[in-house]
């Protein structure tokens, strides 16, 4: 890491700063108190040299203050103290799929995924190749130093022919465990990515290209571009038991030879746009649909922002099926949306539930402890679920009345008898949809109305929809003639 010189000026002498610590970098490191001067990483290692070449194009580029920094586990864990930036930190080789994640919901910033080769090329394989084969605008600065360097050295995707590992204490036998993968030939062979190279920390000639390299890809996605890796390969002289200086050797005298350096992709051009998803920055999405208010009724005076929801049953009941709806219709409707589920492996009689969130804010976790509103659409949900709603949400609960020996929540509580009302209406497949037609009623966050014109163009079995219409209209009528049991306040999704 680079160091600041100082400019002392004498009689006789003048010293001007030749190299000084980049501006992204912190002052000072926080992760432990009587070392805030240095990183963690090893004498020699190649992490320093690429977070300095990161660090030093980010600066030159002025991109600090757009960039969110994407780092796994592995020998990278802790970049988020030395990166004065956005940062980001994720599970082990899920790195690719966080910065998709950050990168559409953000388009407007520059987001790097950074990984080493355990991470990359081992357990996250699948999300490299695949947000490569998207070509998501995402820069991806790939470590290669043929080991997995933080958990004691053993062999990785990108280990050796021959190389010893502590899982490989023979050496790297094909037969046994197969070739080296060489990532960035892999990539160069899907279509969307714009830019491929690989370069190596093993001279200073070698990492002055290394250098250029880095500033490409972030330029490339400063200007719009697709997809582009980045593969360096790296000393690890510690886990290796080499000297530095001898490890740079070895990384020249026998990684290049099986990863050769080159450029194995460069392209400008963009992917034709034809039936590409939309990309809409948050902050146009926020303002969409502003006037969502009531149900018409009064129920719902306040404005609409929010509102949490525990969709929960046996497998059967649609209980998955009305959260997708709700997330669609608010998708529909220009709001922040997420859809959680979660059940078991039985087809029926299982238990399942789902968490929905409709927001006109951006969402932090699709998962919530205390929703505004459940609706249980059997007793053992109720019983599971119940002391979690708050008060001031409310629960709608799938029955003619509470359980005998059920204690009073602090929520208040309506009792829906959807099952026995789809049954009368001829399916009753529909208790789901009649359950929506109260909430719909008692929340206001949508209109009936919008919800029938939304199944119409869902559902495509005439007799269902007829009966899906009837059944939004019998929930709404059902919540009307309820008596509210528990105490009665508005869910904190009303301003």
């Amino acid at each position: 890491m680079a160091t600041d010189v100082k400019d002392e000026r004498t009689s006789s002498e003048t010293y001007e700063t030749a190299h000084e610590k980049s501006s992204v970098f912190y002052d000072l490191y926080e992760r432990k108190s009587d070392l805030k001067q240095q990183t963690h990483y090893c004498p020699g290692c190649g992490h320093g040299v690429v977070h300095k070449l990161i660090a030093e194009a980010l600066q030159d580029l002025d991109l600090q203050d757009r960039t969110i920094f994407v780092s796994p586990v592995g020998c990278s864990v802790f970049a988020y103290y030395y990166f004065d930036v956005g940062n980001v930190q994720v599970a082990h080789g899920r790195a690719p799929a966080a910065a998709t994640g950050i990168k559409r919901a953000c388009p407007e910033k520059i987001v790097i995924s950074y990984q080493g080769d355990g991470d990359l090329a081992a357990i996250g394989t699948a999300e490299i190749v695949h947000a490569a084969n998207r070509g998501e605008k995402i820069t991806v600065f790939f470590i290669n130093n043929g080991i997995y360097g933080m958990t004691g050295g053993q062999m990785a995707p990108t280990t050796l022919v021959g190389q010893k590992s502590t899982t490989s204490p023979f050496g790297r036998r094909p037969a046994n465990e197969g070739f080296p993968i060489h990532m960035a030939e892999l990539l160069a062979t899907l279509q969307a990515p714009v830019y491929v190279e690989r370069v190596a920390l093993c001279d200073n000639k070698n990492i002055m290209r290394a250098r250029r390299a880095v500033r490409k890809a972030l330029e490339l996605q400063r200007d719009g571009a697709g997809f582009s890796f980045v593969e360096i390969l790296s000393p690890c002289p510690t886990i290796w038991g080499k000297e530095p200086v001898a490890a740079r050797n070895w990384v020249l005298e026998k990684m290049v030879p099986e990863f050769p350096l080159a450029v194995f992709r460069d392209r400008k051009e963009p992917l034709p746009a034809n039936g590409a998803p939309p990309q809409r920055p948050v902050a146009e999405v926020l303002g969409i649909n502003q006037g969502i208010n009531n149900n018409g009724n009064g129920r719902r005076t306040q404005p609409f922002k929010g509102l949490s929801i525990n969709i929960a049953g046996f497998g059967g009941q649609g209980v998955l099926l009305l959260g997708q709806l709700l997330a669609e219709m608010g998708t529909e409707q220009g709001l922040e949306v997420s859809w959680l589920p979660s059940y078991g492996p039985e087809m029926r009689s299982g238990s399942a539930h789902c968490w929905v969130t409709l927001s006109k804010s951006r969402i932090g976790s699709p998962l919530t402890a205390k929703p505004d509103v459940l609706i249980a659409m059997n007793e053992v949900s109720l019983r599971k679920f119940a002391d979690q709603v708050p008060s001031g949400g409310f629960i709608l609960y799938n029955g003619h009345t509470l359980p005998e020996d059920f204690p009073m929540p602090q929520a208040q509580v309506y009792c829906i008898p959807a099952s026995a009302i789809a049954d009368k209406l001829g399916s009753a497949k529909a208790a789901n949809i009649v359950m929506m037609g109260a909430m719909l009623e008692e929340t206001g966050c949508f209109e009936p109305s919008t919800a029938t014109r939304f199944l119409e163009a869902k559902v495509k079995n005439p007799t269902l929809l007829e009966i899906d219409i009837k059944a939004i209209t019998a929930g709404c009528d059902a919540v009307d003639h309820q008596v509210n049991l528990g105490p009665v306040s508005q869910p904190d999704g009303f301003a």
